[in-house]
């Protein structure tokens, strides 16, 4: 059996057909590749009958349907024959019969709408915030949008002094949103007052949920993007985020259930990299113990989930929009976000956010330790009120089990070794009175 797996370049098939004219195409549009002819699933070889001919003949039918030239080459393994059909990666797009296919991951796609447009642009070294917008002007943009930006921007000492004195044209032609004598769409859709004229579902949408199908109150953030990220953070702190009272002393303490800090990474990325092209906004729902942003977008290609939660590169889908957040103090350009929103929720106490797919979108869920936040990894409801404690007080010791559920002191003893063992709890200090238990996770 072959060692070699099935694989973003590789693909096995065990006998030719036309359809598989797709996958080549699909492999030209991506990062090249092969394909072998007479391979199984398991990639054994299970031979390819007539195979001369079609050595001689798909190298021409390929030359002759999209316009490229591919190696095929002829192999033998066990007495047996198959072949291999190599494809380059081509730097303008390629169509099979007026369609476009795609090599992602292991499987292929025929790219239309939204996808196609992106992917033509991209094949042109252009992204879709770079395309240019006729009929709009410097003097048609909001001088909100543009204050915002020069005191931002001051602060964050990442544009020269000069610049930020200079008109609002001059400032865009620095920040590379103009070409020639029209402004890019990454333009427009920081600075104009209603976006939402040129780019659907350019705005927020923020709802309170009490269940999933309850919404009990929601709003919605209009005009420049600029504009709407402090809007949106301030809406999120003074009316959707339900603080924890504390006393120090005689001293009230209030704690937003989630780190400020954390939020505004969450938010920032997914205006900074959502895919506009879709037109749905960016939605924020927020419940009692949790709170999640979903916008539509994707990883960039041979991404997963993975990348973002070690140091990874910046790759904003958004280059300008990107530029434009970083030169105002917004954001990072080393791709440090995530790490940021794991740190501020470590620092606090909370779980990890988690980061996954959901609806043709990009989801980053926050969660705050709960009974149903404990049942859900697989705890029991009785021994959540022992987690609780450790979350909210650092540790917690077989003394507190005891008072805090009643139980006598083997029961506390035997609570303890099922968290422990189940992996939420971990024990530190000496045997008896010096040994604490602390959550795995923090």
């Amino acid at each position: 059996m072959s060692t070699t797996r099935e694989q973003q370049n590789i693909e096995w098939k065990e006998s030719w057909r036309p359809e598989y004219f797709q996958w080549i195409c699909g492999f030209a549009n991506a990062q090249g590749g092969r394909i072998f002819i007479g391979k199984n699933d398991d990639g054994q070889v299970v031979g390819l009958p007539g195979i001369r001919k079609l050595l001689e003949d798909l190298p021409n039918q390929v030359r002759d349907l999209m316009g490229i030239l591919v190696e095929v080459n002829r192999h033998e393994e066990g007495g047996l024959e198959f072949l291999e059909i190599v494809v380059e990666p081509y730097p303008y797009p390629i169509s099979y019969r007026g369609q476009y296919h795609f090599r992602s991951g292991s499987t292929k796609q025929e790219l239309r709408g939204p996808a196609l447009s992106a992917f033509l642009l991209q094949k042109q070294g252009k992204r879709w915030d770079g395309v240019l917008v006729p009929g709009v002007a410097a003097a048609d943009l909001s001088a909100e949008a543009f204050d915002l930006f020069r005191q931002r921007a001051a602060r964050s000492g990442r544009v020269d002094e000069q610049v930020l004195h200079d008109g609002n044209e001059a400032l865009l032609d620095n920040l590379n949103l103009i070409d020639g004598e029209y402004l890019k769409r990454a333009a427009v859709l920081l600075f104009h007052p209603t976006p939402e004229r040129f780019i659907t579902g350019a705005y927020v949408k923020i709802g309170f949920f009490a269940t999933d199908d309850d919404l009990r109150y929601q709003d919605e953030v209009h005009g420049p993007l600029l504009v709407q990220v402090e809007r949106t953070l301030d809406l999120l702190q003074t009316k959707y985020a339900r603080a924890q009272v504390r006393y120090e002393g005689a001293g009230r303490v209030e704690e937003p259930p989630f780190p400020a800090a954390a939020l505004r990474e969450a938010l920032l990325n997914a205006l900074a990299h959502k895919d506009y092209s879709g037109g749905a906004p960016v939605q924020i729902s927020v419940y009692q113990d949790r709170l999640q942003f979903w916008n539509e977008g994707h990883l960039p290609d041979s991404w997963t989930v993975e990348n973002l939660l070690r140091k990874h590169p910046s790759k904003p889908f958004n280059p300008d929009v990107a530029n434009t957040l970083f030169r105002a103090g917004y954001i990072e350009s080393w791709g440090r976000g995530t790490i940021k929103m794991l740190n501020e929720c470590r620092a606090a106490h909370l779980p990890a956010p988690r980061f996954y797919f959901e609806a043709s979108g990009f989801v980053v869920a926050f969660a705050a330790y709960s009974v149903a936040y404990w049942q859900a990894q697989g705890v029991r409801a009785d021994l959540a009120p022992v987690l609780l404690y450790a979350a909210q007080h650092g540790s917690i010791t077989n003394t507190v089990v005891q008072q805090q559920l009643g139980v006598s002191k083997p029961t506390a003893t035997r609570y303890l070794s099922e968290l422990e063992k189940g992996g939420w709890l971990q024990k530190s200090g000496k045997t008896g009175v010096g040994t604490q238990y602390t959550l795995t996770e923090s």
